[in-house]
Order: structure tokens, then C-alpha cells, then sequence
């Protein structure tokens, strides 16, 4: 199934990729059908080589090609791509992470590119950053999508392109066996309609069966984009389509299989070890349809042209070999006619040419509409009678819990663009927004289960300062508070800055630093949430008060980078496991143990301090690359984090015949011990684990990946063998286990014209 899959998107890219092109060697031939017994009065002169010419002299070739010996025409290379701000569609300059080369290898670890994520072991399971300063500030209100980030991601991390000929690229990803072993196919398509237009598709299908029992993940996701970015008119549209499939296990039953296999009286292989959950599954379906355009006002510019670079006047001969020969026979005894005819026919010249000119915006009418919709699922056939403590309604058998969230989002702005005169520093931009938000969830009444539906409707309105114009110094400034709806009173405020000081003339020092301040009612699905073990309504939650602080040092050619951050949080708002033992004579396991979860807020202020050294080293083509974060928590029990996160990655890197690009090496993740958190289920969110039974330690030993990656050309692939040095404690979440060692593959074509 898989095989046929990956070769069905290969054909349909490769199908839209060629028709895409414009090939102007294709043959005539076939409107001009005979055979080689027709005449020459009837048809022209056909030679014996296969070349024909007709009776009005065009020669077409039918047997051999004669274009052999013309000069190629150059495929012209060259691309850029950019993302969006949700909110009022600012483009924002990207790189290709889709072609990038280097450390191609970690391209598709669940566990992110330097290995900062806990997930379950399996791919496309979710996942959390362990890093804290780290975690994206996600304010989406679809709170199941949010451990979801490795397959998924926001139109704020989707690359529109603009491209010089027809672009694709196919990605194939393979670990394991057909057994255990995971697929991922990508394949990313753009072409431009002319220098303004463009649009193209991504298409992401990936499938992990798992090395545990009953941990099967599967995704798949199409988007579609379109866009036209002329001087007065710009818009940008958007459609993506998501749907995913996880099988819950519930961990396995005893650490011991793991920790301690020594004490297990017979070897047990990773699906061999029993779990706690069968024929449960969490289902998510995500839609996205986003629209933004933008009328701008302003005016054109002549653009000073370098003297350098002006066309010259041609001479008096260039003038006058155009004008008929009796005149030119006539000027030359004609001196002082000949000066007039020059000087009428320099003003000519000099008035055809045409002035270069740019448009200056200068104000800007913007409009955004975002539609999303979300049906999380949940479904299990045969729980567990002691797996849940809570059992709300219906049988065990049966569970079919469907929950659903719409929102729609309209955003009307108006800027004051920078840079259209001196005075203009600054750009200056107010907007107002309205959302609609829509959340289904059961409920009980005297006939059974119905699905009751909740309404919230708010209008905010927001400012934005920036300034990205210039080379010393940028900022960026925007604020939004909520007039009406349910979050009348939350503020946010956002700021960033960067300055680029020169260093001599081989080194430049950046300096980043980025403030924050929200204000905020929790998101619905904290406040309100009915399914058959988690059921609760908390309209009493306070606002939770958010100030983080960060600044960010690098030094761009030496490969230095310094990173500081500080948060405040007042009223933290988690998720968090509230387990009861069945039996308190035996050891606590996930036997003895029936689960819940529910919703926490602490009363009182929480501080998180953080920092992280990067450095890149090397010394010929040996290559060292090192990160080292460093954090604290002022409450371990409410919000744990590691005190240290290490990444290294030692390689060599070198070419063989100029062509093909060679790294070789392995690279090692690192966390100290802490309490990781848990995993619920029955709302696919991580929760803190219960304080007031026995908590398990993650972390404390090295995971080492063993790798070589290549690139040839538009050609990149890899061989690794992950997990070599897996050990007692090879958990990211409490019975959960990490995958053993296994080797994985992953091929990436580019396809230009």
C-alpha cells in the first residue's frame, strides 16, 4: 500500500510538473502527415535524411533531429519564498528549509532537529518542547492540535515561492521493516504564472505502525496555495487539509520489560510486551481556508540612474543610417542641414526613452478572512473497567466521544506604509477584528447523549509599529485588546527589536531582543470539556497573566550564538494526572492505578529563567557543533523542566570529484533527569504528573544517532541508525518506551523545468 501511494504522488507531481513546462522543441511533424512515396510537386522537396521543405520554403524535420547541433536553451534557477502573519497578511522572507542540505538526516525526527521534544516513542505521536523559552506561544483555541506540531503546522510556518521555472520536490522517508517501521512521502509543487502570480500544492502522507503494540500513527494532509503580488494589489489564498489517526496503547504495563528485563523470566521483544489499551483510537480532522488582500495607494518615482548606466546618445551615423538613402546622399553637401536633421533626431531618441520609475505605497487597505474548522474523536471498543477512573455516561464497549470547534475570523486594517518620504521611519498600522467560535460537546439529557452547542462571539482592536527598512536598526511593535465576547478585558502586547553592528570587516554582531505581555482568559477547552472519562466546567478560571523577557546575541560568520529569557506567569493553567491506587499492597504500576485527568491553575506566580550557548567549531573538513540550554523552574511540581538540554554533532564534511557533498558523523541528545510529564489519553494532551504518588524520572543518559548524508546536485539522501545507545532509561513520558535501535532512509529530488 505504501509503495503504491508514494508512486501515485510521484506520477501526479511528475504529470503537473511537465505540464507545466513550455517546450518549443517539440516537432511538427504530426501536423504534416505522409509517406515517403508522395512527390515532390505535392508536397515540396523531401530528402532521403528525413528533412522536408514545402512549397513556401519551412523545413521541418521527420526522420533524424537536426536541433542536435543548437544550443541548448538554459533552464533559468532561481527561487524565493516568504510566510505570512496570520493576522494582517505581512510577508515575511523565509529560507527553503524544504531543500536545505545540511543535517538533511534529522529532517524527519519526531523528536525535532536537535532532539528538544518528548513525544511516545512512535513517529507522529504528540509531542512537547522540553525547552521552555522554546515552546511556540500558541494561543490556538483548537487545544488537540497543539501536541500535534511534527506533522502539522500553521499557515505561520507555510513558505509560498516565487520561482523562475517550474519547481518540484519529493521527499520519501523510511525506518524499519514493513512490520514495525515507519513511511513518509512529501511532494511540493510551485510554478509561477507570470513575475507576479504563482501557486502550487503540498501533499504530506505518513504511516508509522510502531515497535510497540497497538501505537500505529497515520497522517495526511494536502494544502493549495495561490497568490498574485503586484504593486497596487496583492493577495494571498490558502486551503489546507489535515487528517489524524493515532492508536492509544495506555503505555506499557511494567516498566520492568525496559528497566530491568533481567527480572523477567522470559525475553520479550517490544511488540511483544503487553500494554494497556486495545481498539482505542484519537482521531483529529483540521480544516483551513485563509484569504488576505491588500489595496495599496501611493504614487510612482523617477529612479536616479548612474551616469554609468545610462544608455548613451548613439552617433550622427548610427542617427541617420535609418533615414532613406536620397536624403542621406543630400545631407552630405549639406553641412548645416546635416547639424539641424542630427539635432531633431537626438530630441527624438532622447524622448522615446523611457524613465524608470517605482511605485512608493503609501497607504494600505488590508483585509483577512481565516475559517477553521476541527472534529477531534474519540473511540475505543474495549477499555479497560480500571484503566479510567471516571465513567461518565454509556458503555465502556461503546465509547464514541466527538467534539467539534469552528472559528471565523475577519480582520479590516488600515496602514500608513514606511518609507514614502523621509519622514515616514516608521510604519503605522490599526485593525479591528471580529471572531466567531463554535464548539460542540456532548451532553447528557433524559433520552441519552446530545450534542450541545456553545457560541462565543469577540471584537478586538490592535495597533502595529514597525520599522524594517534601513540596515541599523529594526522594531516591531503590535498590540490587540478585546472590546466584547467572552474575552472582553485580554490584552497582548508584543515587541521585538534587532540592530547589526559591523565587527571589522570578516564578523557582525546581532542583537535580538523580544518583550511580551498577555493577559488572557484560558481557552475553552480548559473551561469547558464533556467526554466519557474527562468531564468538566470551569467558568471560575482567572486570567492568566503572562511577561517574558528575551534577548538573543550572535556573532553571524564566527557561528556563536548567546540566548537569555525570563518569564513571569501568574495563574499558570495545566493539565494534571489525578491517579487512585485500587490496591495500596502492590507496587504502583499503571495495573494498579485508574487514571484522570483534569484541569489546574496555580494560585500565585511562577518564574522560569533560561539561557543556551551555541557554538560552531571546525578545523578542516572536521566539524563540531555544540548547544547547551540551561533552565529552572520555581516550581518543579507544577511546571518540570530539565535543568540541562544538550545537543552535539560531530562530523566530517567533504567532497568527492567537487560534486558530491559528503557528512558523515554522529550526533548525541542529552537531558538530566526530571519529571517528565505524563500522558492522558483520553484528551491526547500531556498533563503534570501526580504529585501525591510516586513520580518517575525521564532523561539522564545519552541518545546517539550514527549518520552519513550525501548530496549530489538536486539530489540529497541519508542512512542512520537511531537509538544505538539506548539504555534502562529509555522513557519521554512514563511507560512509555523509546523505539530500539533501528535504521532509517530518506531520499529528497528536486525537479527544475
Amino acid at each position: 500500500m505504501k509503495h503504491n501511494l508514494f508512486f501515485a504522488v510521484l506520477l501526479l507531481c511528475l504529470s503537473v510538473h511537465v505540464i507545466a513546462q513550455d517546450n518549443p522543441r517539440r516537432l511538427s511533424t504530426q501536423n504534416n502527415r505522409f509517406t515517403r512515396n508522395n512527390t515532390k510537386s505535392e508536397l515540396g522537396d523531401l530528402s532521403e535524411q528525413g528533412d522536408y521543405t514545402d512549397p513556401a520554403g519551412n523545413r521541418t524535420t521527420w526522420g533524424r533531429d537536426s536541433t542536435k547541433h543548437q544550443k541548448r536553451k538554459k533552464i533559468p534557477i532561481g527561487m524565493f519564498q516568504w510566510v505570512l502573519e496570520p493576522r494582517l497578511g505581512t510577508v515575511v522572507e523565509a529560507e527553503n528549509n524544504d531543500t536545505a542540505v545540511h543535517n538533511f538526516q534529522n529532517f524527519n525526527n519526531t523528536d525535532g532537529y536537535s532532539g528538544e521534544y518528548s513525544f511516545l516513542g512512535n513517529t507522529g505521536t504528540p509531542r512537547y518542547n522540553r525547552i521552555y523559552m522554546n515552546r511556540i506561544d500558541d494561543s490556538d483555541e483548537f487545544l488537540f492540535l497543539r501536541p500535534l506540531s511534527y506533522f502539522r503546522g500553521g499557515l505561520g510556518e507555510f513558505r509560498f515561492t516565487n520561482t523562475l521555472s517550474p519547481f518540484t520536490n519529493l521527499a520519501y522517508h523510511s525506518v524499519g521493516s514493513k512490520v514495525n517501521g515507519e513511511d513518509r512521502v512529501r511532494a511540493y509543487f510551485a510554478t509561477n504564472i507570470n513575475k507576479e502570480a504563482g501557486l502550487g500544492f503540498k501533499i504530506d502522507y505518513m504511516y508509522g505502525r510502531g515497535y510497540f503494540v497497538n501505537s500505529a500513527c497515520s497522517s495526511f494532509g494536502t494544502t493549495f496555495y495561490g497568490y498574485y503580488r503586484g504593486e497596487r494589489y496583492n493577495i494571498h489564498a490558502y486551503a489546507n487539509v489535515n487528517h489524524l489517526k493515532m492508536f492509544e496503547n495506555g503505555g506499557i504495563e511494567d516498566d520492568k520489560y525496559i528497566r530491568e528485563p533481567e527480572k523477567i523470566e522470559q525475553n520479550f521483544s517490544t511488540t511483544e510486551i503487553p500494554v494497556m489499551l486495545n481498539d482505542t483510537w484519537n482521531r483529529n480532522h483540521e480544516r483551513n481556508f485563509y484569504l488576505t488582500h491588500k489595496y495599496n495607494f501611493g504614487f510612482y518615482r523617477e529612479i536616479e540612474v548612474p551616469d554609468s548606466l545610462k544608455p548613451l546618445v548613439p552617433s550622427a551615423s548610427e542617427l541617420l543610417a535609418d533615414l532613406p538613402d536620397s536624403i542621406q546622399q543630400a545631407l552630405r553637401t549639406d553641412t548645416l542641414a546635416r547639424k539641424r536633421m542630427v539635432d531633431s533626431l537626438v530630441t527624438k531618441w532622447q524622448a522615446e526613452q523611457i524613465i524608470p520609475k517605482e511605485f512608493i505605497p503609501v497607504s494600505s487597505i488590508i483585509h483577512t478572512f481565516d475559517m477553521r474548522d476541527l472534529t477531534h474523536t474519540y473511540i475505543a471498543n474495549s477499555s479497560s473497567e480500571k484503566y479510567y477512573t471516571n465513567n461518565y455516561y454509556g458503555e465502556l464497549d461503546k465509547v464514541y466521544d466527538m467534539t467539534g470547534a469552528m472559528s471565523i475570523r475577519n480582520t479590516f486594517g488600515l496602514a500608513l506604509r514606511e518609507g514614502f518620504n523621509k519622514w515616514a521611519a516608521m510604519g503605522i498600522t490599526l485593525f479591528a477584528t471580529h471572531k466567531i467560535r463554535t464548539y460542540k460537546l456532548l451532553k447528557e439529557n433524559e433520552y441519552g447523549i446530545e450534542m450541545q452547542r456553545y457560541n462565543e462571539n469577540d471584537l478586538s482592536i490592535g495597533g502595529e509599529l514597525a520599522r524594517t527598512q534601513g540596515k541599523l536598526l529594526h522594531f516591531n511593535v503590535n498590540s490587540e485588546f478585546f472590546l466584547t465576547g467572552q474575552k472582553v478585558g485580554d490584552l497582548t502586547v508584543n515587541g521585538c527589536t534587532n540592530w547589526e553592528f559591523r565587527l571589522g570587516k570578516k564578523d557582525s554582531l546581532l542583537l535580538d531582543v523580544k518583550a511580551m505581555i498577555k493577559n488572557e482568559k484560558p481557552d475553552f477547552f480548559f473551561r469547558h470539556y464533556h467526554s466519557q472519562h474527562a468531564w468538566w466546567d470551569n467558568d471560575d478560571l482567572a486570567r492568566q497573566l503572562r511577561m517574558r523577557f528575551e534577548g538573543i546575541l550572535r556573532l553571524k560568520n564566527f557561528g556563536t550564538r548567546l540566548k537569555f529569557g525570563f518569564e513571569n506567569i501568574t495563574n499558570y493553567t495545566y493539565f494534571g494526572m489525578q491517579n487512585t491506587v485500587l490496591d495500596g499492597n502492590k507496587p504502583i504500576l499503571p495495573t494498579n492505578l485508574s487514571h484522570a485527568v483534569s484541569v489546574n491553575q496555580y494560585d500565585g506566580s511562577i518564574q522560569v529563567i533560561g539561557g543556551s550557548i551555541a557554538q560552531e567549531m571546525k578545523y578542516g573538513i572536521l566539524h563540531w557543533d555544540n548547544e547547551i540550554a540551561f533552565q529552572k523552574s520555581s516550581n518543579d511540581d507544577v511546571l518540570p523542566l530539565p535543568a540541562v538540554n544538550i545537543y552535539s554533532n560531530l562530523y566530517l564534511l567533504f567532497r568527492i570529484a567537487k560534486l558530491l557533498r559528503i557528512q558523515v558523523g554522529a550526533d548525541m541528545r542529552y537531558f538530566t533527569k526530571y519529571y517528565g510529564l505524563d500522558y492522558s489519553p483520553s484528551i491526547q494532551q500531556f498533563a503534570v504528573q501526580d504529585a501525591n504518588l510516586e513520580r518517575q524520572k525521564m532523561g539522564g543518559q545519552p541518545i546517539v544517532n550514527v549518520y552519513l548524508n550525501s548530496h549530489l546536485k538536486h539530489f540529497r539522501f541519508y542512512f542512520m541508525a537511531k537509538y544505538i545507545s539506548s539504555g534502562t532509561n529509555a522513557f519521554y513520558a512514563p511507560y512509555y518506551g523509546m523505539n530500539p535501535l533501528n535504521i532509517c532512509f530518506g531520499l529528497s529530488w528536486n525537479f527544475i523545468n
